[in-house]
C-alpha cells in the first residue's frame, strides 16, 4: 500500500529527495497520520529518520537535522523526504511509514547509497 522511490547512487555532499505514494487511503486518514521515515545501515538497526505528526509538526534524528526535511501533499496521498548535504554516513535502506491509531503501514525501502 506504500510504495517508496527516489533512492540512489550519490556523491558525498549531494542531494536526493524520497517519495512515499500512500494507493488507496483515504483522505482523512492520510491527514491523520503520523508520517516517518526510518532507515537501516548494513549490520545495523532501524532507526528514526525524520517524523512528521498528524498537526505537520516535524522531528528529526540529530545526525539530520538541517539537512533532511519531511513533508507531505495530502491531495497526492504523498510524503517525502529531502536530503542534502548527504554524507557516506547516510547510507542505508530507507523506510518510509504510516501510522494512524493501531494501524502501521510500511513501505518496502528505497536503497541510498552515498560515496565519498
Amino acid at each position: 500500500q506504500l510504495q517508496a522511490s527516489g533512492g540512489g547512487s550519490v556523491q558525498a555532499g549531494g542531494s536526493l529527495k524520497l517519495s512515499c505514494k500512500a494507493s488507496g487511503m483515504i483522505l482523512s486518514t492520510f491527514i491523520g497520520s503520523r508520517m516517518n521515515w526510518y532507515r537501516q545501515a548494513p549490520g545495523k538497526q532501524r532507526e528514526l529518520v525524520a517524523e512528521l505528526t498528524s498537526s505537520s509538526r516535524s522531528n528529526y534524528q540529530d545526525s539530520v537535522k538541517g539537512r533532511f526535511t519531511i513533508s507531505k501533499d495530502n491531495a497526492k496521498r504523498t510524503v517525502y523526504l529531502q536530503m542534502n548535504s548527504l554524507e557516506p554516513d547516510d547510507t542505508a535502506i530507507y523506510y518510509c511509514n504510516i501510522e494512524y491509531g493501531t494501524r502501521d503501514y510500511w513501505g518496502q525501502g528505497t536503497l541510498v547509497t552515498v560515496s565519498s
